[in-house]
């Protein structure tokens, strides 16, 4: 492993010159090349092929909840905003007995390492519904002791006694959503929360076992400004949280409707949110957080860390995790998995959800089944998404390549970036340098056969 891993130098020239449209690279291929003749009878028949040899993988398990009580106009996430609770009761029926199904599939006692709840808001179940979803995962999983249970909480519609509850249900760590805690930019957004009932919701957390603490910030948001978003950063730095993670708001109000309701004249300058960027690696980097990637960081002892130095370090939907081996069953609305060399993604509306298993049928859209070449890239994009680094040799060795050879036009095309220095070439290695890793989707995309020309990549966020 490249000892100087963490290191990370903020070129805002550099960034401002190349940041351009690309993927989050949370999947290869990405989840807009899925197509509908990969269904649930596809599905299934992976799934029959996960314990063949009698080794199967442990599973991530990824509950989505679509509900919240209110709209964040930023917000590009899968949701119901609804204030009618009996919503959720309906759809935790469902969600078990999508589960069940998926349990017959799997077979008996398989073993989840994994669980993430994400939404929407997870918390808009009630505290009877958060038993007996957790009740039927502890009947058809087996969750081992020292598992991952991540959950994202809105600190504003969750009580200290729903955090208790999480804790004793099993959640270790919790994913706290702030985004930025100025006055104006909160009004500006739709979402009114205090400082005060955040840090009850973190302290709440900590008072109830949670391993980790996570805070998710977002730069580029309207109203916002270097002086204000300053003083959120020291504000939450303040709390200790375990990670942070600082996103790049993407303005796509053709794509995302909530956001016509933010005016673009509201939206910080090009420069000021690179300024924005810049003071926050600053800022965090200086207390002592060591960056892993993409937007996010966290403490040395984290776990993410701490995988990251060990090489261990792994991505998926949910963002960075240290259980690279597992097999994902997503469930919910929207909710994507992972089986093997395949993706499947579950329908994005309540109403095709529940007709589906109405039919008895798994409530599966679509999906891809990845090939030899996928797989490979899927591999290289990986490493350097969470290593900043890639040894040629052990492609050759496992993909029964010429590394050279088989990616004769990329390597031309990582030339470019090299005289830019945003990486290092040798005839062994790739290597990005410390002032190349704010732009490592740049240098993923390199490795991405179905990006080709502009208009692909005008579906796409920008990388900075």
């Amino acid at each position: 492993m490249n000892e100087a891993v963490n290191q990370l130098v903020v070129d805002l020239e550099l960034i401002r010159r190349l940041d351009k449209n690309g993927p989050r690279y949370t999947s290869y291929p990405t989840a807009d090349r899925f197509v509908e003749a990969f269904n649930a009878e596809s599905y299934s028949h992976w799934l029959a092929k996960r314990e063949i040899g009698g080794v199967g993988r442990p599973l991530s398990l990824y509950i989505h909840i679509p509900f919240c009580n209110t709209l964040c106009f930023y917000c590009a996430c899968n949701k119901v905003i609804t204030k009618d609770r009996s919503k959720s009761a309906e759809y935790v029926r469902y969600l078990i007995k999508e589960m069940a199904m998926q349990a017959e599939l799997l077979g008996p006692g398989q073993v989840v390492e994994q669980l993430h709840f994400g939404g929407g808001t997870p918390t808009f179940m009630s505290d009877d519904e958060i038993r007996e979803v957790m009740a039927a995962i502890g009947k058809y999983f087996k969750l081992v002791d020292d598992g991952e249970y991540s959950i994202e909480i809105d600190p504003r519609k969750v009580s200290d006694e729903t955090i208790a509850l999480l804790g004793a249900t099993g959640f270790n760590r919790i994913s706290v959503g702030v985004q930025d805690f100025d006055d104006d930019v909160q009004k500006a957004v739709n979402r009114i929360q205090s400082e005060e009932e955040t840090l009850r919701i973190i302290n709440a957390a900590r008072a109830n076992g949670f391993k980790s603490v996570s805070i998710d910030l977002i730069y580029g948001l309207p109203k916002q400004t270097l002086e204000g978003f300053g003083r959120t950063l020291d504000r939450v730095i303040a709390t200790n949280p375990d990670r942070l993670s600082i996103y790049n708001y993407a303005h796509m109000p053709t794509i995302f409707k909530p956001q016509r309701r933010i005016h673009e004249e509201d939206l910080p300058e090009p420069q000021v949110k690179l300024d924005i960027l810049s003071m926050a690696v600053n800022k965090l980097t200086g207390a002592g957080y060591v960056y892993i990637g993409m937007d996010h960081f966290a403490k040395p002892e984290d776990e993410l860390a701490v995988a990251q130095r060990e090489g261990r370090l792994h991505r998926n939907f949910q963002g960075y995790s240290t259980h690279s081996d597992c097999d994902l069953v997503a469930l919910g609305v929207s909710a994507i998995g992972k089986i093997g060399p395949t993706y499947s993604q579950n329908y994005r509306e309540l109403e095709p959800y529940y007709d589906a298993l109405d039919r008895n049928e798994l409530p599966i859209m679509r999906g891809l089944e990845l090939n030899s070449d996928d797989l490979v890239r899927r591999a290289i994009i990986q490493a350097l998404m969470c290593h900043f680094e890639i040894s040629k040799e052990s492609f050759n060795i496992s993909y029964l390549i010429d590394f050279d050879s088989y990616f004769a036009a990329e390597m031309k095309e990582l030339e470019e970036y090299a005289r830019e220095g945003l990486l290092e070439l040798s005839p062994q290695w790739i290597t990005v340098t410390p002032k190349g890793r704010m732009l490592i989707r740049n240098i993923c995309m390199v490795f991405d056969k179905y990006l080709r020309t502009r208009q692909e990549h005008a579906r796409y966020s920008k990388v900075i």
